[in-house]
């Protein structure tokens, strides 16, 4: 390997949830301890046509959407970053390509097939140098504390098991003044937009996902977990709750996505 040029690999370092109680799963409660077996199951299906499918439910909005959390994050050379539930690599990429050689980027995800799509895409852009690529839970992170400047997560705290646990997961790892990032479907503030919305996602979503991925029912999962997912405000009461100050959120399409922001103290 030369010399500067981090690992491309993926590590097996997954946990397993507390099997007490009952977990959000679409509309439906689940076992706590099988909520992370049905997630890695939807992943498994739609890892392949993933990304394609974010550019068509979105118009290709999400890239914006992506675009304005990396700008918020403001990547700087000498910080070390890290990506949960990032496993096609979007958000990582676009941090690598503004730090270059000083890129120090750890992309950890739940699921191996989702990170094996990053990892290829990672090698067809060429973008081999500050990229690690490591299977782990947002609940048990596989890192000591305190070993980032910077956590981002898109698109991906809906889909765990226990948010709050992965909250504070969050700010374990993250030095003292280091910043937290959720990218995440949430509530329309405006009433008429909400119920577009709320038409488009229950019906053309799946639809798509039919027709393209060939699987009508994840992505009918998909929706409805933004469905479950907590607004704002209660988001914003979860970071604070696990620790993280100065907490705030901006909304994004009229609330179709929130951006919420905090600091490790």
């Amino acid at each position: 390997m030369a010399a500067g040029q981090a690992a491309v690999y993926i590590q097996d370092m997954s946990g397993e949830p507390d099997p007490s109680g009952t977990a959000p799963f679409g509309l439906r409660d689940v076992p706590v301890a099988d909520k992370a077996g049905l997630v890695r199951q939807v992943f498994d299906s739609v890892a392949g046509r993933y990304d394609l499918m974010n550019d068509l439910m979105s118009l290709g909005v999400h890239r914006l959407w992506k675009d304005t959390l990396v700008d918020r994050l403001a990547p700087r050379a000498g910080m070390r970053f890290i990506d949960v539930a990032g496993g096609t690599g979007d958000v990582a990429f676009r941090i690598a390509r503004r730090l270059g050689a000083a890129a120090d980027i750890t992309v950890c995800d739940i699921n191996a097939t989702m990170l094996g799509v990053g990892r290829d895409r990672a090698v067809d852009r060429n973008l081999l140098h500050g990229l690690a690529w490591v299977t782990g839970d947002a609940e048990a992170l596989p890192f000591p504390d305190r070993s980032f400047d910077a956590y981002t997560i898109a698109f991906g705290l809906r889909n765990v098991t226990r948010m709050e646990q992965a909250l504070h997961e969050a700010r374990r790892v993250l030095r003292p003044g280091g910043r937290f990032f959720c990218l995440e479907f949430s509530k329309v503030g405006l009433p008429a937009l909400a119920a577009v919305y709320e038409r488009y996602s229950a019906t053309v979503l799946p639809t798509i996902g039919g027709l393209v991925a060939g699987d009508r029912e994840s992505y009918r999962y998909l929706h409805e977990s933004i469905q479950r997912h907590p607004p704002q405000r209660e988001l914003a009461a979860m970071m604070e709750r696990a620790g993280l100050a100065r907490v705030g959120w901006r909304d994004l399409s009229g609330g179709i996505v929130a951006l919420h922001g905090g600091w490790r103290v």
